[in-house]
């Protein structure tokens, strides 16, 4: 199985071995920094740690941490360029597999101008972009952030995440990967079959979004576990499991 959006640097190693050992081999961890930003070089050590620091630590318990990194809409900076710089060696060395996550939270002229430099650097690389959702607003802010996205970047490039049943019309006749959040404060596993159920297996990843916030690092094996009691075939749910995410992110 492979979880598609984590946060593993505000997690345990306790939880990286309880996911390994629940079926879940891979991981995609993306920058978020929950506390108040000081300076840029705050969020400059924050994505290194990540790189550098959290994928040894999951390792040591089996999981492969594939990692993404980019500015969080909440994670708005004055000089942002130290961090497109840094994204911009990451990309040439092959050390991300995309920039995420990024998006839009409360609109302001500074979070859409920092999203449309990080879509640019994308498309330049042709690597995929993992765009936030947010949880207040969740379908005015997806139809502006689903407006730029198509004037700035090859949607194909673009996982959607966080969607749920009340915005899915939304961008589903879209090119976009859809992510799909199990958490206990975002969507029930029962919901996340539902949708699958409706709108087919093709266009989905799965994740747990798992972070300082309440969250269940096993929610991905648990949806699964859920979707072969019901009786779901095992090509449909190897989609959703794992075949997806590997055709998304090329791993």
């Amino acid at each position: 199985m492979i979880d598609t959006h984590i946060h593993a640097d505000s997690r345990s190693s306790e939880d990286f071995e309880q996911m390994f050992i629940s079926g879940i081999e891979t991981a995609v961890t993306c920058s978020y920094y929950p506390y108040k930003l000081n300076n840029e070089e705050v969020l400059l050590n924050h994505l290194e740690r990540i790189l550098y620091y959290d994928t040894k630590r999951a390792s040591k318990y089996g999981l492969d941490l594939k990692v993404a990194l980019g500015i969080h809409p909440t994670n708005l900076i004055k000089k942002p360029e130290i961090i497109f710089d840094k994204l911009h060696e990451c990309l040439e060395k092959n050390q991300i597999i995309a920039i995420g996550e990024i998006g839009l939270e409360n609109l302001s002229s500074d979070e859409i101008a920092i999203f449309k430099e990080q879509l640019k650097i994308a498309d330049e690389a042709k690597t995929k972009v993992i765009i936030h959702t947010p949880r207040k607003n969740k379908l005015d802010v997806l139809k502006i952030i689903k407006n730029i996205v198509l004037e700035n970047i090859d949607p194909n490039l673009a996982i959607i995440d966080h969607i749920n049943s009340a915005v899915i019309e939304e961008i589903i006749d879209e090119k976009f990967t859809i992510g799909i959040t199990v958490q206990p404060e975002k969507m029930d596993k029962e919901e996340a079959i539902a949708i699958f159920e409706k709108y087919g297996y093709d266009k989905f990843i799965l994740n747990s979004d798992i972070s300082n916030m309440p969250s269940d690092p096993l929610s991905v094996p648990k949806t699964i576990a859920e979707m072969k009691k019901l009786g779901i075939s095992l090509n449909r749910i190897n989609k959703i499991a794992f075949k997806n995410a590997k055709k998304a992110f090329k791993i």
